[in-house]
């Protein structure tokens, strides 16, 4: 499908979209193969220290994002997860643009964590920016590896006092 047409919206994420939001998590990878279940999907959204939006189109969930904008790692994008057949077409980046613009008013430092496995996830990280910091050997799940990332527009120190919030 051609996004030409498509002019998705970003907005916060309700209630209402938890269902349909674990429910495309649960058969995405890299939770797919972890055999996360639905409703270890459906936890992460009720949290309150997580914020998260959907995109949609025309009322049709394209994906969703859920960061984590408190405490001492602020600035981390916790899950990003854009439906299979939306996948390719920039709805990924779209989200990322978004997280970028949100986080960098608070902070200088966006992470994430992808799973090694998770080959396209790993160079649409790349090709934004994001660089590896390390490897998470048995982070999500034993026997998994995750790989965390990130992206600077330099140190804490002294951001703040830029004028950024």
């Amino acid at each position: 499908m051609s996004n030409d047409k498509i002019n998705p919206e970003i907005k916060p994420m309700s209630q209402a979209d938890f269902a349909q939001c674990a429910a495309l998590m649960e058969s995405s990878e890299p939770w797919l193969s972890m055999g996360i279940s639905y409703d270890e999907c459906l936890a992460p959204f009720a949290k309150a220290e997580n914020t998260a939006f959907v995109v949609q189109w025309n009322g049709k969930l394209l994906g969703f994002v859920i960061l984590q904008e408190q405490g001492s790692f602020k600035g981390y994008i916790k899950t990003l997860c854009v439906s299979e057949e939306y996948r390719g077409l920039g709805y990924g980046t779209l989200l990322l643009q978004f997280c970028e613009k949100r986080i960098l008013s608070y902070s200088p430092n966006l992470f994430i964590c992808v799973s090694a496995s998770n080959e396209g996830a790993i160079n649409l990280y790349t090709r934004f920016g994001f660089e590896l910091v390390g490897e998470l050997p048995n982070f999500v799940k034993e026997g998994f590896t995750e790989l965390l990332m990130r992206k600077t527009a330099g140190p804490i120190y002294g951001y703040m006092a830029s004028g950024n919030k």
